[in-house]
């Protein structure tokens, strides 16, 4: 309750939207992404064509090569999170110098010790989130390869045994699965450096989730690469 009351009423409502923004976000891609095919969707339809090409390979490395390079990116990003937040408890013990070199940054709000924490906290509370989601894409990815190396052979599919079709959407939903949970810890990634605008003003904070939204709906919604693979 202490921190309540010492935290201005500009940081909290600028929080609040921050997060807000993020989840609305979120939540407008998934909507959205079912009239107008956004960036996810779009790549999902080469994943079953992709799984549905893997039940008639054999035997199937490739594909297996394949699961094993989608996974080295979240691991490099779980791994990034970790030392991401170990240097964000680090700076924990000197955020006295800390504010010292904020404050000497033009614009920049004089804020006091507590609340300068608290936005670490923050930061942290972040790259925790993105850990996790990373870490369970790393997960999926092993569900996956699972999956591919539980295929019965090309054989068992053409002589009716297996559904191909079935057995191939259910793989490709599993992958578009993993795909969605690295977005969601890309995301976070891209709000951090809105957040990080927080050490500046609440002003610059609203004001860089506001620009992070732009680029994802740009990137997701509007971007050449989408152009390219709807064509």
């Amino acid at each position: 309750m202490k921190v309540l009351s010492i935290i201005p009423w500009a940081d909290w409502l600028a929080l609040v939207g921050f997060f807000a923004l993020w989840v609305g976000y979120a939540w407008f891609a998934r909507v959205r992404g079912r009239s107008r095919a956004s960036l996810l969707v779009t790549t999902n339809r080469y994943r079953a064509y992709w799984m549905l090409q893997a039940t008639a390979r054999d035997p199937r490395m490739l594909d297996g090569l394949i699961t094993q390079t989608l996974s080295h990116t979240p691991s490099f990003f779980s791994s990034t999170s970790i030392l991401v937040i170990g240097g964000l408890f680090a700076l924990l013990g000197t955020t006295d110098k800390a504010t010292e070199l904020m404050s000497e940054i033009p614009f920049a709000q004089t804020t006091s010790l507590v609340v300068f924490e608290f936005k670490i906290l923050v930061l942290v509370a972040i790259f925790v989130y993105a850990f996790f989601r990373f870490s369970w894409c790393m997960r999926q990815y092993t569900f996956v390869a699972l999956i591919i190396g539980s295929m019965p052979p090309p054989a068992d599919f053409e002589s009716g045994k297996f559904d191909r079709q079935q057995y191939a959407d259910r793989a490709a939903a599993m992958v578009g699965a993993a795909a969605e949970t690295f977005n969601d810890g890309l995301r976070a990634y891209y709000f951090s450096f809105a957040a990080l605008a927080w050490f500046v003003s609440p002003l610059a904070m609203v004001l860089g989730t506001l620009a992070v939204v732009a680029i994802l709906y740009s990137r997701e919604f509007r971007s050449e690469v989408l152009h390219l693979l709807r064509d």
